[in-house]
């Protein structure tokens, strides 16, 4: 069976993967990093700054997808920094509502072109 994935405007893939894949009742999204499509750089700024970034990127894929953030049932997230954790998870508290996904946070010893943050999800189609 061929594979089914979504492409979306506004997240940009540095290499041979898609944005999504679809696996029946779940969607698999490719970590994102803070890469800004209009710059095709890191977006500018702290930890805060590249989670709202990554966050876009992440949205516009399930957007991509026919989905949204109320479809998202796991998260995991990737740290170069620990000592990020806060101020990551203080911007992460703002892009889903309760009951939050299910999440893991590690720290990771690098991530591509320099990125401090790494975000991938899984969502759940609705039932119909």
């Amino acid at each position: 069976m061929p594979r089914k994935s979504f492409t979306a405007a506004g997240a940009t893939a540095v290499g041979p993967y898609s944005h999504a894949v679809d696996a029946g009742d779940l969607v698999y999204l490719s970590g994102q990093t803070p890469l800004d499509s209009a710059t095709g750089k890191l977006a500018e700024g702290d930890i805060a700054a590249q989670t709202e970034q990554c966050f876009k990127n992440l949205f516009a894929v399930l957007a991509a997808a026919g989905l949204s953030e109320a479809d998202v049932v796991k998260a995991n997230v990737f740290l170069t920094d620990m000592g990020n954790f806060a101020a990551m998870n203080q911007v992460y508290a703002t892009k889903f509502s309760a009951p939050y996904p299910a999440r893991s946070t590690v720290a990771v010893a690098g991530l591509p072109l320099g990125a401090q943050v790494e975000i991938e999800l899984i969502a759940r189609r609705p039932a119909k």
